[in-house]
């Protein structure tokens, strides 16, 4: 399963299609996907298992949201003032 996961982020060129998110804001996809991100690490890392899995969401944050978005949640999870449940 990991091959799989590796090729499709070797592969990837933009943000799929997301059924829960059908409008053309993509906002709150982008930030799913931040949460999906850190959430998937904090359970892998939990297990001792490796957090590539992971990095498909990373991929898919990283192409919907801007990077100003991204480095003021990642400030505010070092205060501990992120709003989203991790």
């Amino acid at each position: 399963m990991a091959e799989a996961v590796s090729d499709k982020i070797k592969n990837y060129k933009t943000a799929p299609f997301d059924a829960r998110f059908p409008n053309t804001n993509q906002t709150r996809n982008c930030f799913q996907n931040y949460l999906d991100f850190h959430r998937c690490n904090k359970a892998l890392s939990a297990k001792g298992q490796e957090v590539s899995p992971c990095e498909w969401y990373q991929k898919v944050y990283k192409s919907l949201c801007p990077m100003s978005w991204v480095s003021k949640w990642d400030e505010q999870i070092e205060n501990g003032s992120f709003p989203g449940k991790i």
